[in-house]
């Protein structure tokens, strides 16, 4: 009877195993056909992003729905592939999409454990659910993928294979592909990983969000141990190796981490510029665009512009707080996640990072930072913020438990108390003879503003304007030994629309007869207001835009002497270019090149190089004189502070607009022409700090400093046709003129003093001569004439 029953029970199995056979054979039989073509597979083109780089080749930026930089198999290290197989599929080399060891091995795990903890994904599965499966947990998506995995093995190489997945596969931080990741995570190249960091990367495919280091970092790290922990076991990696990378601290790069330097200004215009060109394909297509940014000039320009703010922000009063996180009811890992959580929408900015105050007396004050670390801020570190520790204060002001603030790293393993300046600034410079742009720095943070202040801030440019309207006074006839009244002047009405003007001096006192060439060292306000009087608004108005301003931004006024128009700095900085460079009109550029996904130049900008292709715009004798007089705005004006760098081949100018509302300095050398804005979004007064000398010129030094870093001085000879007067400059250097003007220029005095009325001298003299068109240089010994006629 027991024979029978086992008979029957045996038949039944054989039966059902048959049935069941033969069901899966016909599935197999109907499905297979139906799987689709592996052409996405075999002609692999991902979605590239768009990637800016320095003219270095250093990575300034990314953009695109995935981060993405595609990599050959053959690139990849070793011990990366390594990492890879051990975390996700040990025996990928042996099995043939479906690892049934595996398989075995995750069913007795199963049901030990009691409940599904591991599954038996290939990685050959995986690419499979990756290009063509959604990730629902169902029988026919995973009978599907088992296929698909078989068809993938018998189309491509185990290689090939691998080389999709290391390309695909998402890690979270937007990065698909472990070379992206290796940029979103450790902010460097796949290459210069460690072997911690390799495992730390791999154990990200099985769940990207648990295991993200930046937002989990402690569940990161039990990944990492599990997945060094098999690289030991399968002997990919020696004890000493293991035991190296267990003791390695976590560290991981910040939000950005994307971009190896600090070029988001940069980036965002090369953005722009693309999908100008390409519209939405900017994104996809992995265009790479080099920038004519020099990643050294970046990072001085980048440092010199915040350490510049932030002393100016230094000398106000600690602003209190950004915010509060209530603490109470929290304790252990709960208030943990509070604090990451609270401190997860904001961004670090440069070396200021972003804490929340755990505990707070008047001897030291504990910060929490995002990922767990805590640091102590006491002694010097708390004196910009000691007064926000008063319980006089209101709660919001006060630096008490909960509180957010920034803290910054010191010398020694200190830190400090700081805060985000509310003031703003730009810095950007140039190659003078190309114009290709070294560095530009359009604000202090552009996570926290991507506003441009380098190409969108339309700012009075003050008395850094003042060298335009000087330059045409040189062409009108004037030399910088030219005597003018430095005296009290009263405008008419009439000549400003209405208004009665009496301009002065920021000093408020006047010197009287002085020579051109000193008043534009010391900035001499009524100087300027009298050359542009006797050259005519119209001629100056029209001139000026031989340096690339337009005339409607600079209304025809006499206001105009004082820089009273709107430029941005970059406008600054070409217009300066046209000085140190001999007087030709070089164009800014900022892309290089454009290359395609293969490294094939697609576009690539031709300079107007100064001497060969670019306009002259201005007289060489014009732009060497002009220059002359600018060094001496550094050496004995305005600018003297810049002599600190030991160098006599620097020229600039300062300018502080009405009310210290703009800060600016505009300077160069022969080579290198950069300019620097200071100031409020919302225009306000800088106070008694907000002068050119004080808010600005130490941000050109600080830069200047680094990029003239022994660099040879260059001292350009005269050009054909200036004279050379010995002893007859400041201080008893050089004085120049042009060659037809030696004889009835040097003893010309502009001494017109009291109310000017309105259209007088300054409308008529520009009509006392033939007007120029753009690029030629007027009859300049007629000019000589008519000013004369008019002033004696």
């Amino acid at each position: 009877m027991l024979k029978r029953i086992f008979a029957i029970f045996a038949g039944l199995l054989i039966g059902g195993a048959i049935l069941a056979a033969g069901g899966l054979a016909i599935a197999i039989i109907i499905t297979y056909p139906r799987l689709p073509s592996l052409d996405v597979l075999t002609d692999y083109r991902p979605k590239m992003p768009l990637r800016v780089f320095a003219a270095d080749g250093q990575l300034v930026g990314e953009f695109g729905e995935e981060r993405r930089s595609f990599m050959r198999i053959q690139e990849v290290p070793v011990l990366m592939k390594e990492a890879v197989l051990a975390a996700e599929d040990d025996r990928f080399y042996q099995h043939s999409g479906i690892d049934y060891v595996g398989v075995m091995r995750a069913a007795v795990g199963n049901i030990v454990s009691g409940h599904a903890r591991s599954g038996a994904s290939t990685i050959t599965m995986q690419v499979a659910k990756n290009f063509f499966l959604s990730s629902e947990k169902t029988f026919s998506r995973k009978f599907n993928e088992a296929l698909l995995a078989f068809k993938i093995e018998h189309a491509l190489s185990k290689d090939q294979i691998l080389e999709l997945y290391f390309n695909q596969i998402y890690l979270g931080q937007r990065a698909y592909g472990f070379a992206a990741a290796a940029q979103a995570y450790y902010g460097k190249s796949i290459k210069d990983l460690s072997v911690a960091e390799m495992a730390m990367l791999a154990g990200l495919p099985k769940a990207p969000s648990a295991y993200n280091p930046i937002v989990n970092p402690a569940r990161a790290r039990l990944r990492q141990q599990y997945v060094l922990r098999r690289m030991h076991e399968l002997n990919f990696i020696s004890q000493e190796q293991y035991d190296n990378a267990l003791a390695e601290k976590l560290h991981v790069a910040g939000q950005g981490a994307e971009a190896s330097m600090p070029a988001q200004y940069v980036a965002e215009m090369v953005r722009q510029a693309m999908y100008d060109r390409y519209r939405d394909q900017a994104y996809t297509q992995g265009f790479r665009v080099f920038t004519t940014i020099d990643s050294k000039h970046q990072q001085w320009a980048y440092d010199a512009l915040r350490a510049g703010l932030m002393d100016y922000d230094r000398r106000h009063s600690y602003r209190g707080p950004e915010g509060f996180v209530d603490l109470s009811g929290l304790e252990g890992d709960d208030r943990i996640e509070a604090l990451d959580e609270a401190l997860a929408e904001i961004h670090d900015s440069g070396d200021l990072q972003p804490g929340v105050v755990l505990e707070a007396s008047n001897r030291a004050v504990k910060v929490y930072l995002r990922g767990g670390q805590e640091v102590s801020v006491s002694g010097r570190g708390l004196d910009f913020a000691r007064r926000a520790l008063s319980s006089k204060l209101t709660p919001a002001q006060q630096l008490r438990p909960g509180a957010i603030v920034r803290v910054r790293a010191e010398n020694k393993g200190d830190w400090s108390i700081g805060q985000m300046p509310e003031v703003e600034g730009a810095f950007v410079s140039m190659d003078t003879r190309t114009g290709a742009i070294k560095s530009l720095v359009g604000g202090f943070d552009f996570n926290r503003s991507s506003f441009n202040h380098v190409t969108q801030a339309w700012r009075q440019p003050g008395s850094t304007f003042k060298p335009f309207i000087y330059s045409a006074g040189i062409e009108r006839g004037f030399t910088p030994s030219t005597l003018i009244n430095d005296a009290p002047l009263t405008i008419d009405p009439q000549a400003l629309g209405g208004q009665r003007w009496e301009p002065k001096n920021d000093d408020g006192k006047f010197a009287g007869m002085i020579s051109m060439r000193r008043a534009l060292a010391l900035s001499k306000n009524l100087v300027s207001i009298r050359v542009l009087m006797a050259i005519g608004t119209d001629y100056a108005q029209q001139y000026i835009q031989r340096f690339g301003f337009a005339a409607k931004q600079h209304p025809a006024y006499l206001t105009m002497a004082l820089g009273a128009g709107s430029a941005t700095p970059l406008q600054m900085a070409e217009g300066y270019s046209t000085f140190a460079n001999g007087g030709y009109r070089t164009r800014s550029y900022f892309i290089d090149r454009i290359e395609d996904v293969n490294g094939r130049v697609l576009a690539k900008t031709v300079p107007t190089v100064a001497g060969q292709n670019a306009p002259q715009a201005i007289d060489p004798r014009n732009a060497f004189i002009m220059t002359s007089m600018m060094k001496d705005v550094v050496r004995f004006g305005t600018a003297n502070r810049a002599m600190t760098l030991g160098r006599q081949d620097l020229a600039g100018k300062t300018g502080t607009t009405s009310d210290f509302r703009d800060a600016w300095f505009a300077g160069f050398n022969p080579n290198l022409a950069a300019v620097v804005w200071v100031g409020y979004d919302q225009p306000r007064s800088l106070g008694r700090y907000g002068y050119g000398g004080t808010a600005a010129l130490p941000i050109w030094i600080n830069y200047m400093a680094n990029a003239l870093k022994g660099a040879p001085e260059i001292d350009l000879p005269p050009p054909q046709g200036v004279v050379v007067r010995p002893g007859g400059g400041l201080r008893g250097g050089d004085e120049f003129y042009y060659e037809e003007f030696q004889h009835t220029n040097p003893e010309l005095r502009l001494d017109n003093s009291g109310t000017v009325p309105g259209g007088s001298a300054a409308s008529d003299a520009s009509n006392g001569g033939a007007e120029p068109q753009d690029g030629q240089t007027p009859p300049a010994r007629d000019a000589v004439e008519n000013v004369k006629e008019l002033l004696f």
